[in-house]
């Protein structure tokens, strides 16, 4: 369970390790309010889906399961949306279709055929936990380089006067290029390259280590 928790936030980061669900890694994460709600949204449907699958996993035909997989996700999307719409109608305005789109998000997918219909139902519950948290906290940061760079604020969606966010950094001086999508290329290209840096240099370290030892 350790080990899992440690491969979804840095060994096996969906995002910066398997350079999966990028594409509303770099669109939505513009304020915190964003990433927050749409880290936890996602949690919540890989959890609850790999929890089905791993329960049917010995009854879904082999030919059919990508099919099988899809609605199942499709049926937890559903419910997060339409709770979004009741409870929290500002962050399902605000991140839009992308809620939707988790139905073919590639981690709740990979996380399906490569894990779930592979191991147990606590296993696979794990690890839908470990691989959200390790998404959420992608997203979080993403947010906040971005929010404060781009804008200048930080928390915007959930603290300040109207949800504004606190003004960090004067308006003047704030960088717009980081908020539009150019900026989420740049920001999430560096994020990976930080992680892959950091994952060498622990092999290496390890390596070391191991050598000494003999």
């Amino acid at each position: 369970m350790k080990r899992q928790f440690k491969d979804g936030l840095i060994g096996n980061n969906p995002v910066l390790v398997q350079l999966l669900g990028m594409c509303s890694t770099m669109a939505i994460t513009t304020t915190l309010f964003n990433g927050i709600g749409m880290g936890v949204s996602v949690l919540v449907i890989l959890t609850c889906s790999n929890i089905v699958i791993a329960l049917l996993r010995k009854l879904i035909p082999a030919k059919i399961r990508i099919a099988c997989y899809i609605v199942v996700i499709a049926g937890f999307v559903t419910m997060v949306d339409l709770l979004l719409q009741a409870f929290l109608p500002a962050l399902s305005a605000s991140l839009g279709v992308f809620i939707p789109l988790i139905v073919v998000n590639c981690i709740i997918l990979a996380r399906a055929e490569s894990f779930a219909s592979k191991n147990s139902v606590l296993a696979s519950a794990v690890d839908g936990v470990a691989q959200g948290i390790g998404y959420t906290a992608v997203l979080v940061v993403m947010c906040v380089i971005r929010e404060l760079l781009g804008n200048g604020t930080f928390g915007g969606g959930l603290i300040g006067p109207g949800g504004a966010g606190i003004r960090i950094i004067p308006a003047d001086y704030s960088a717009l290029l980081v908020i539009l999508p150019f900026g989420g290329f740049i920001t999430l290209g560096c994020l990976i390259a930080l992680m892959q840096w950091a994952l060498k240099k622990s092999a290496a370290k390890a390596g070391g280590s191991k050598g000494a030892e003999k």
